[in-house]
Formats: C-alpha cells, sequence, structure tokens
C-alpha cells in the first residue's frame, strides 16, 4: 500500500459503481415497505362491524380524515418507479463500461495490424503522438497515456513480455486506487461552487432542520401534550384537590392545544361569534361566566361548549362546529391521560411533602372518568345501554318498565326471548346488530394476589414491607354471557357512595387553610400529652375545629382494629414479665440445637424453588417493559377516530381517601395480562383494608374493584449479634432512627410535630 497514489475517477466508471450499490440499498427496503398497497377487506369481518347510522358516518369520516391519500399513493408509487428506472440505467450503464486494462490492446490503439513490423509501429506511434500529445491543440492526456503504453508493449522486451503474459505492460503487480468521485469535484474553476454546496448544505440546511425540529419539539411532553398545558394542570389541581367532575372538564377545555396562539391547527372563524352563543344557550350549567385565567378565554370557553355537546349528543353544523369537535374530541384521550399522570406526580410530591396539599383520589378518580365519557359521547350518570346502537332513551323507558336493568351486564344475561321482548320496538336488523356489538364488548375476570418478593415468607406482611399486588385480568366476549342467568355480577366501583362519604369534605378542601387527613399509616395514639400517654384525649377532640371532624373519624375507623391489636400485645407483653422472657430463652437455645439441622437439609430444595420463582417474575416485568398499544376495538361512533380498549388499575385507601400506587395504565389486554402493584406496608401492625380498582378509558359501566385486607404483622427486630458483623456503637442507633422512616410519613410525623 506504501507509495500508492489515490486519484479521482476520471472515466467516471467507478462512480456509477458507488451510485448503483447506494440506490440499491435505499430502493430495496423502501419498496417493501412504502410501496402501498390495498387492503384486502375480509368479508366476514366486514359482517361482524355494527351496521348503524353513526358507525357508517363514522366510517365516512375516517375515509375523509386524508382528502390527499390519493395523491400521496400515486407520489409515492411515482418516485419508487423513477428510482427503479434509474437504477435500471445506471447498471446497463456499468454493463457497458469496460475498463482499461481488460480491453487492453496495443495494436488497437496504435491502429496497425497484428502482423506490422517494428517500423510500422514506430510509424504509427510517430503519427499518433503529433494529434494526441498535450503540448498539442488535439492533444489528451489520457488518450496519450495509452498510446506510450501500447507502443512499450510492442517495442520493449520488458514490456512485451508482461503484456504476453499478464495482458498488461506494467505486470502482474501494478495495482491503481482511486475515489468513486468524479474529478470535476477537486478541479480549480469548480472549487468555488463546490464550497458553496458544502457550506448551504452543512452549515445551513442542517442546523435549520434541527433547529426547527429541537424548536418544536422541546414544547411537547413525551405524549405529545404541550408542556405549557401541563404546567396549567399541575397548577389547577393543586389549587383544587379535591376536583369535581365538572371542575375537571372545565380545566380539559382550557387545553392550550385548542388555542390558536399555540396551536396552528386550529380554526377561527367569523360564524363562531354567533353559533357559540347559540350554543351556549341551549346548555345548562356550562359556567361560562368563571373569571378564572384561562377558563375565561373565549377558547376555552368554545371547547368546554363542544364537549358539554358531545356528552349531549347535540347535533352541531357538519361544516363548521363539527369539525371543531372532531378535532378537540380526537386530542382528549392524550389530554386526560396527561392529567392523571399529573394528579399521581402531585400525591408522589404530597407525600414527599414538597407540595402542602395532598390531592385525593376522587380528584383521579374523576379524571379517569372523563375518558370514557368524552370515547362514548355520553355522561357517566346516563344509562351504559346507550352505548349499544340503535337504544334511546324511549327504549329505556320502555324497558324500564318491564324490567330494570342497570348495566351491560344484566342485559346480557337476559334469556333472548326475554331481551327481545324488552327490545320489541326494534326490528330483527337493528336487534340483532345490537346483539352483535354487545357480544363483543369486554368482559374481565379481575383478580388479585398479594405477597411479599424477596422475603422468606411471602405470605407474611411485616410492617413497612414492600407489598406486591399482582393483579390478573383475562378478556373474554360478552357473548359467552348471553342467557346465563346464573353468572355472578362484577363488582362495580360505587362512585356515589364514595362521594357521599366524602361529601362534608368537599368545604374543607375549598377553604384556605388546607387540611391535613391522616391516612392508614398514622400510629394509632390512645393518650394525649400525658405522663406515659395514658390519660384520654377527650380534651383534644374537643379542641378539633369542625371542619376536621370527619377527617378524626376516617382516622378512627381506619386504625380501630390495629389499636386493638397493639393495645392487646402491649398488655400480653407486661402482663408476662422477666420470668416469661427467661422461659423464651432457654426454650429457643433447645429448639434452634433441634431444627438446626432439619434446617440445614432443605436449606438447598428452598433456595432452588426461590430462585425459580424469582427468574419467573423477572420475565413477567421484562414481558411488561415492552407492551404494544394493540388490543381490540371499541365501539366508539362517536369517536372521530379508532380507539383500542386501555385500562387502568391502581390500588387507593377509600377511609383516607388517598391513592397508594401509581396508575398503570393497561394497553395490550388481548386475551390475558399480569400487572404487578408495589406499595409500602403500613408502618404499625393491624388489618387494614385497601381497595384494588380496575377503570376502563373506553367504556362506561366496566370498572371493577376488589378489596385487598392486610394483616400487618410486627415486624421482627433486626439481629444485631452475629459474631460476623463487626457493628460500631454509631451504626444501632442510626439503624433505630431509620426504621421509622416510610415512603407515607408525611401525616405522622407531622401529627407527631403537632405534640
Amino acid at each position: 500500500m506504501a507509495g500508492q497514489k489515490f486519484q479521482y475517477d476520471e472515466s467516471g466508471g467507478t462512480f456509477y459503481y458507488f451510485v448503483l450499490s447506494f440506490l440499491a440499498l435505499i430502493l430495496i427496503p423502501t419498496t417493501i415497505y412504502y410501496w402501498p398497497r390495498k387492503k384486502k377487506e375480509d368479508p366476514g369481518k366486514r359482517n361482524e362491524e355494527c351496521q348503524c347510522a353513526d358507525c357508517r358516518k363514522k366510517k365516512t369520516i375516517l375515509a375523509n380524515a386524508e382528502p390527499y391519500r390519493a395523491l400521496r399513493s400515486w407520489t409515492i408509487k411515482l418516485v419508487i418507479v423513477l428510482g427503479w428506472a434509474l437504477l435500471l440505467f445506471l447498471t446497463y450503464r456499468v454493463s457497458q463500461f469496460d475498463y482499461e486494462m481488460a480491453s487492453f490492446d496495443p495494436f488497437e490503439i496504435l491502429n496497425v495490424p497484428p502482423t506490422s513490423s517494428q517500423a510500422e509501429i514506430k510509424k504509427a506511434y510517430y503519427r499518433l503522438s503529433k494529434i494526441l500529445h498535450p503540448d498539442k491543440e488535439t492533444g489528451d492526456e489520457k488518450s496519450f497515456m495509452m498510446l506510450s503504453k501500447a507502443y512499450q508493449a510492442l517495442t520493449d522486451d520488458v514490456a512485451k513480455e508482461n503484456y504476453e503474459k499478464y495482458g498488461n505492460p506494467d505486470g502482474p503487480g501494478a495495482m491503481s486506487f482511486g475515489i468513486a468521485l468524479p474529478s470535476w469535484i477537486v478541479e480549480k474553476e469548480n472549487s468555488v461552487w463546490v464550497l458553496g454546496l458544502y457550506g448551504l448544505v452543512f452549515m445551513v440546511a442542517m442546523p435549520s432542520a434541527v433547529g426547527v425540529w429541537w424548536y418544536r419539539s422541546i414544547r411537547f411532553s413525551g405524549d405529545k401534550v404541550l408542556l405549557d398545558t401541563t404546567q396549567m394542570y399541575f397548577y389547577f389541581i393543586h389549587k383544587t384537590p379535591h376536583m369535581l367532575l365538572k371542575r375537571a372538564l372545565m380545566v380539559l377545555a382550557a387545553s392550550l392545544e385548542f388555542d390558536k396562539r399555540h396551536n396552528s391547527q386550529v380554526t377561527e372563524r367569523q360564524s363562531d361569534n354567533d353559533e357559540v352563543p347559540a350554543l351556549i344557550r341551549q346548555l345548562p350549567n356550562l359556567n361560562e361566566k368563571c373569571k378564572e385565567h384561562p377558563l375565561c378565554r373565549m377558547y376555552s370557553i368554545k371547547a368546554r361548549a363542544i364537549l358539554h355537546a358531545h356528552l349531549s349528543r347535540i347535533t352541531l353544523n357538519a361544516d363548521t362546529l363539527e369539525r371543531d369537535r372532531q378535532f378537540i374530541v380526537k386530542k382528549c384521550p392524550y389530554l386526560v391521560q396527561e392529567m392523571v399522570s399529573c394528579v399521581h406526580q402531585l400525591v408522589m410530591m404530597a407525600y414527599a411533602r414538597r407540595v402542602p396539599r395532598l390531592p385525593s383520589i376522587e380528584t383521579i378518580e374523576n379524571c379517569m372518568k372523563m375518558s370514557p365519557m368524552i370515547i362514548q359521547g355520553l355522561w357517566e350518570f346516563k344509562s351504559p345501554l346507550l352505548q349499544l346502537p340503535h337504544l334511546t332513551e324511549d327504549h329505556l323507558y320502555f324497558m324500564n318498565k318491564k324490567r330494570h336493568v342497570k348495566n351491560l351486564q344484566q342485559f346480557a344475561q337476559l334469556k333472548p326471548e326475554e331481551g327481545r321482548t324488552l327490545l320489541r320496538n326494534l326490528s330483527d336488523f337493528e336487534y340483532e346488530n345490537t346483539m352483535k356489538v354487545l357480544g363483543k364488548m369486554p368482559l374481565i375476570d379481575f383478580s388479585i394476589r398479594c405477597e411479599v418478593i424477596d422475603d422468606e415468607n411471602t405470605n407474611v406482611v411485616t410492617a413497612g414491607a414492600i407489598v406486591t399486588v399482582t393483579v390478573t385480568l383475562e378478556r373474554k366476549d360478552m357473548k359467552t354471557l348471553f342467557g346465563d342467568t346464573k353468572a355472578p355480577e362484577k363488582q362495580g366501583i360505587n362512585d356515589e357512595a364514595n362521594e357521599e362519604a366524602a361529601g362534608d369534605d368537599d368545604e374543607a378542601a375549598a377553604a384556605a387553610v388546607p387540611v391535613k387527613k391522616a391516612s392508614a399509616w398514622a400510629k394509632p395514639r390512645k393518650g394525649g400529652k400525658g405522663k406515659g400517654g395514658k390519660k384520654p384525649a377527650n380534651n383534644q377532640k374537643k379542641k378539633l375545629p369542625p371542619k376536621a371532624t370527619n377527617v378524626a373519624a376516617t382516622t378512627a375507623s381506619a386504625s380501630a382494629t390495629g389499636s386493638e391489636e397493639q393495645g392487646a400485645n402491649s398488655e400480653a407483653e407486661s402482663d408476662g414479665g422477666d420470668h416469661s422472657d427467661v422461659e423464651s430463652v432457654a426454650g429457643s437455645v433447645s429448639e434452634d440445637d433441634e431444627k438446626q439441622n432439619k434446617n440445614n437439609s432443605s436449606l438447598d430444595d428452598d433456595d432452588d424453588e426461590e430462585w425459580e420463582r424469582l427468574q419467573q417474575k423477572l420475565n413477567k416485568r421484562e414481558r411488561l417493559e415492552g407492551k404494544s398499544r394493540l388490543s381490540h376495538t371499541v365501539h366508539c361512533p362517536f369517536f372521530p377516530e379508532e380507539k383500542q380498549e386501555y385500562w387502568w388499575t391502581y390500588i387507593c385507601d377509600r377511609k383516607s381517601r388517598t391513592l397508594l400506587t401509581a396508575p398503570y395504565h393497561v394497553t395490550n389486554l388481548v386475551e390475558k395480562e399480569e400487572i404487578q402493584l408495589k406499595f409500602t406496608a403500613p408502618r404499625w401492625p393491624g388489618v387494614y383494608t385497601f381497595t384494588v380498582c380496575l377503570r376502563s378509558d373506553s367504556y362506561l359501566g366496566m370498572d371493577q374493584q376488589q378489596e385487598l385486607k392486610l394483616d400487618v404483622q410486627k415486624a421482627p427486630a433486626p439481629p444485631t449479634d452475629h459474631p460476623q458483623w463487626d457493628l460500631s456503637e454509631s451504626e444501632p442507633e442510626h439503624n433505630d432512627q431509620q426504621e421509622n422512616l416510610s415512603d407515607y410519613t408525611t401525616d405522622t410525623s407531622d401529627e407527631e410535630d403537632s405534640d
């Protein structure tokens, strides 16, 4: 390689090879992935789809959603065809191009016959050199070099021997290296243009493209929500810890995605000055006179009115407000998910004592309720049966006279003849279509399993342990319940009862001074500030403000069981005295000696079983990390896009109205999924009741809940006298201080400080 001279391609042949290879690497995968293909419609699948008027209208909307779809398809086809035409042209040029040494014929170059003498060869060389010499006007450096090589191959003995043996006058070791770019790139005459092109591409075009992309992407979060919108959500949720549903709907309508100053896709028309006020007059309880910013701005009022009209299923002008409705409704699922995320983050910040107010569980649940309401175009207080096609309020009024059907499961369990009798006002086609849609709706088998991972006894929950709740979701079609009157009814979430229990606290949440809510983690106290804590706290209870009475009652009911068991344990310890301690120590020494051999023999088996169980759990976590966003298509004729079934699952404490785990968004429930929810067990022994909830973001009336009862045992004292440990005197004190710390110590620490 040493001494070789790299040259740019003079003939252009190697450049064609480079372009041909590069074009083929791009063109082949582009054709495979981007060539427009017409989807083959399955006749059977088409018959399974809903044939109601609203669904047919939705199909028309989806077809017209991309007006330039045909033009884009033809453009892609044209570009790919031109690329293949260019590839064929380059292939032809490369096939016609012959390398110089491959077709080197000295007789042809000198234009003499192979039987020519040395004199004739010399004469032909002199004659052509006068024409091809570079100093002549007709000269050509490249042709003159070939002429010189041809003359040497016929006159010089060494060159002639190399030509006859190797076909090359330079011999077998002659190799040339070149760069597959044309030589005009480095020519002096073109240097200004080449540098200008490089500067335009690398100093103007690329920085501009990166800057535009960065400016557009930096304004959005990971879910394509404006950061200013997220900041507004944080402000209103922190301002209103107990947010009602209508209040949450107002905040959603104030999202900056609906403001033209932040989103250029928003359309403002002159006709809005007449149509929006007319629509507002049709909608009660819109609260359009609110003075809060940005709730009082015109874009917010317009979006709020359109959302109310959407939930009331009011027909809008197809050319103006209907288009705005489709634009607003399409963005709502992502915005609702962002609101849920904001509430959860504020809850975690309140536990960490970074914000003074703890959002209640009703706030995050009201945010979740908005998603199925908007997807189905239905208020939450309406009957879930209105999600079925062809059913109206009149049909439900007639059904309730015959038989009161509250939800979709009860309707599916009716006998066929009874269901047809209740819907006798529908035609046979409409009834079959209604039952077809009902049969494809989800029926979720919801089960939970509680354990403590990485502990010796996974079934025993100790104070402060990390509790793992495995939620198993198994999806079936609702048609499996048709005519099955003995199937047990799913336990739904009784939101009305929860709101009635928390109704008295709404005034306290709206007050200027925040109320510190007690949770199940608060230490149960039997006395006030007296000596030993034995005096009753009657005087302390009388000093509580009126607005905190419900909170105190909630605290007492939540910790009643724990306080009884804690008192019983303390009395047993005081009655036993030192004598029981001596007997327990002596007995433990003898028992340890007897059981040591048995434990050693079973250690290996226990370790293997625990290792296998741990590997199974790790595999489940890995499967959950790469989740998809495809499950089942939702029947939602009033939502202008295709929607997949998603679910939220979380754990909460109804008594203290707090959220314990982050809401897990299940987006890949096709048949069966397992989700792990983790939280810290209460720090004090007792029996606690929590609630594991499952909420749908697409259907009304599909929510479920199950109670989770935890029998929290006292945490065993850590061993401190093991001979292999050499602890300093300061470390045990530090460990004792750390035992009382927990992720949910905000309320307890505040109460202790007040004491």
